[in-house]
């Protein structure tokens, strides 16, 4: 027998078809969390859209179904089902479960594509637990389904179809991710990008969990793209448009100045965002500022204009995209984040210069406008440089160069240094009394900080506040490269810690701003914290406790009540300590997937009827036939029962009707049955049900006895036990505690929970703080009213 040590071709594991991607997932989507999962539906869609760049599609719907499974259709020419000569296989079975095949490899069948690695559908095929591929061609409609990428047969003909198109349906595997909930608001994004990449594409988009819908369509392209962007600022100049052909590449570009201090550029090759840029940014903006320079240098503008300009001032306040279609890109990784094709940037920055040169030679008016926006930025930034070496200078006579209200450690090592950003002098007085000052310095900030997102870096540089915590750190400020140097960095853990009211996340959310915009690599270097201050404090006699958060509290009041009190069910069981948490860890958890199936529109009452039937349902049981025994069981729930069956050239939809004595009427599609929501649900009502034979209890404590009727009503029961003896208090204020408790529950490193900040979505993140801290109103308002239910607590 041989050595288990031993390396020999024994221990080669060969992993046949798809089983590597299910093996190695992060290899060819990224990761498995959420970012992963997102792009499985972009791999379908992106197939649609090279149908569209192809001129065979102009409609395409997406579907998000309530078990999180998703369809997205299109009435492209359908994905090919003949017999492939040379795999004797159907093209569509290759094109399911062969990776690296497509038809994007040699230029005929898509003369530019997206999706050039060819491990796109095939890939999101080995992760689903269940995929389903329709498609309409020649007059007629095929069908083949795999499970977790194998086929579950040959590829049929179902019938005859009118028009043509491809529809696949699927539902990610939760073996896979970690992360299986779609958000709506980051699929909505991207589809709104491709209808503005893709001129008259239609794209659908139902989200059937909470029924938004949205339809993408952009007539204007990405001039439509520029015009909102700058909705609602202030613009300088019309909407400059370019197009061009050249080598089979096709370039757009789409620019327009605006009175705003941030520059807004998007990025596209092939319609895929290019967040790191690439060969085709690097083109446009060395064009953009050779262009603007050569005008201001040939032309007759006054004395005061003639300035030699920066990379930086040409692009403040300028909104732009830059859209290339190329046959063979080269993207840096399996991500497509940064385009490498070296030949993009002469593409790019001729078309580009020529096109500004002759819009200025043409448009005069115009031009002055935005040479007069440019060269103030410049001077802008010039005073800024004046400010930002004021600060240098200040900081090289080092400590006696700090900020006069740092409280600062004894330790000169950056290592074992930490630095409090506090909010206000009531908390900073106690943090400086409660502190070790050995190893941790307080900063304490007056009142709220300059939002930096709507800020001129010369009047960032100008507040007070923001100088002080410049200084303090240490690293210097600044753009360019070589001003600010990391390895100067005083604290090794920068700790933000504000009050839990609004105010607090005011600060909080202005202070991450900046260190976002001026300080990214000191996050992704792992140095910035969040300070969790206790939200409560429990006394009863000496005893005292502090609490974090709500779920601690929770625990922490069950645990202490269930040493006093017994449950007993109506079956005569009994349930004390670990079993009582037991049960109502249970209670809680349907408690909660009750309001989030209100939120999808669910009242609580069908709710709870679905998930007490004596049987679990699944989407199976509506398959051919009505169920009646299903029907009758929720009539005697007072629910009349409808059901509704589609069928659309291949595409099968089952709809169950719910309707109650009031006539209000619920329509649910059944795989809704099949839905983690549903399903856990069910299991913890199933094994409350079991366990205690029906749902009245009485709750004993001491002589006394309570009896209750309904979980809910138990779960609030006992809580009111648990409240009955002690005083709670919540913590809004830091200042509210004495330095001993601060330094205890906050500061103190064997007992203290800090949050440090990460950044895993570099460009989600850019575009939440370029939405809710920048200048355009219309993001915010739409955050708001997306979000303003999901408020737990509102602080007034």
């Amino acid at each position: 027998m041989a050595n288990k040590d031993e390396y020999t071709a024994d221990s080669i594991t060969v992993l046949e078809g798809l089983a590597a991607v299910r093996k190695r997932p992060a290899m060819y989507i990224g990761s498995t969390d959420g970012r992963g999962l997102h792009h499985l539906v972009y791999e379908v869609v992106d197939n649609s859209i090279d149908e569209a760049m192809g001129g065979y599609c102009d409609k395409v719907k997406v579907n998000l179904h309530m078990d999180n499974s998703i369809t997205v259709s299109d009435n492209g020419r359908g994905i090919p089902v003949d017999i492939h000569p040379k795999e004797k296989k159907a093209a569509l079975e290759i094109v399911m479960t062969v990776l690296h095949a497509g038809g994007k490899f040699d230029n005929d069948a898509y003369k530019v594509s997206g999706g050039l690695h060819g491990v796109g559908v095939s890939c999101v095929n080995a992760l689903s637990e269940h995929l389903e591929a329709t498609v309409r061609r020649d007059g007629k409609i095929y069908r083949q389904t795999y499970v977790r990428g194998v086929p579950q047969g040959p590829v049929e003909c179902i019938g005859d179809a009118i028009t043509t198109g491809t529809t696949i349906r699927f539902r990610p595997d939760e073996e896979i991710f970690e992360t299986n909930q779609f958000e709506f608001n980051i699929l909505k994004k991207r589809f709104r990008e491709l209808a503005y990449l893709n001129k008259g594409l239609e794209i659908e988009f139902l989200d059937e969990r909470t029924n938004e819908k949205v339809c993408f369509k952009a007539e204007g392209g990405i001039v439509s793209f520029v015009e909102d962007l700058n909705k609602g600022q202030n613009t300088v100049s019309d909407i400059i448009y370019a197009e061009s052909e050249t080598d089979n590449v096709i370039t757009e570009l789409a620019i327009q100045y605006n009175t705003s201090f941030k520059e807004n550029t998007h990025t596209f090759a092939n319609n895929i965002r290019t967040i790191e840029g690439g060969t085709h940014l690097a083109g446009f903006k060395g064009a953009l500022t050779r262009a603007i320079n050569t005008y201001i240098q040939n032309s007759d503008l006054p004395k005061k204009l003639k300035h030699k300009l920066s990379g930086d001032d040409v692009r403040e306040g300028l909104t732009a995209v830059i859209s290339v279609k190329l046959p063979e890109p080269q993207f840096e990784g399996q991500t497509k984040t940064k385009l490498g094709n070296s030949e993009m940037v002469g593409i790019v920055s001729g078309m580009v210069y020529d096109k500004l040169s002759s819009y200025f030679q043409e448009n005069p008016k115009d031009a002055k406008y935005i040479i007069e926006k440019v060269v103030d930025a410049a001077r802008a930034r010039e005073a800024a440089r004046k400010a930002r070496d004021l600060v240098r200078r200040k900081g090289a006579l080092s400590d006696h160069s700090l900020p006069g209200k740092l409280a600062d450690c004894q330790s000169k090592d950056p290592s074992e240094s930490e630095l409090f950003i506090v909010e206000g002098d009531s908390a900073g007085g106690s943090a400086k009394q409660g502190r070790n000052p050995k190893h941790q310095a307080i900063l304490p900030l007056r009142g709220k900080i300059l939002n930096v997102e709507k800020t001129r870096f010369d009047k960032m540089l100008g507040n007070k506040e923001i100088r002080a915590l410049i200084t303090a750190m240490g690293i210097g400020i600044g753009q360019e490269e070589g001003e600010k140097d990391f390895d100067k960095l005083r604290y090794h853990k920068v700790v933000i810690m504000t009050d839990a009211d609004v105010d607090g996340s005011h600060i909080r959310t202005l202070l991450l701003t900046f260190f976002f915009r001026q300080y990214e690599e000191l996050i992704q270097r792992g140095h910035l914290y969040i300070a969790q201050p206790p939200l409560y404090r429990i006394a009863k006699g000496k005893y005292e406790k502090f609490i974090k958060d709500d779920g601690e509290l929770y625990t922490l009041l069950i645990k202490r009540v269930a040493k006093d009190i017994t449950i007993k069910s109506v079956n005569g069981k009994e349930y004390h300590l670990e079993t009582l948490s037991e049960l109502l860890d249970d209670i809680r958890f349907i408690k909660e997937k009750v309001l989030e199936a209100m939120n999808m529109g669910i009242a609580d009452s069908l709710f709870a009827s679905l998930i007490s039937l004596d049987e679990k349902t699944t989407p199976e049981l509506f398959a051919d036939t009505d169920p009646e025994d299903f029907i009758s069981k929720m009539e005697k729930a007072n629910y009349k029962v409808v059901i509704e069956r589609e069928d659309y050239e291949g595409e099968e939809r089952v709809f169950v009707i719910f309707e109650n004595e009031n006539g209000h009427r619920t329509r649910l599609g059944v795989e809704f049955f099949n839905s983690k929501l549903f399903r856990n649900s069910f299991e913890r009502n199933r094994r409350i049900v079991d366990d205690c034979a029906g749902n009245e209890f009485t709750i004993e404590r001491g002589e006394n006895s309570t009896p209750v009727k309904g979980i809910f009503n138990l779960l609030d029961a006992v809580l009111e036990e648990a409240y009955k003896g002690i005083n709670l208090q919540r913590y809004k204020g830091l200042g509210e505690m004495n330095p001993e408790q601060l330094w205890e529950t906050t500061m103190d490193p064997e007992k203290r929970t800090m949050l440090q900040v990460t950044i895993e979505d570099a460009a989600g993140a850019n575009d939440i703080f370029t939405d809710l801290m920048g200048d355009n109103v219309e993001p915010r308002r739409e955050f708001i009213e997306k979000n303003a239910l999901a408020v737990q607590e509102l602080d007034i």
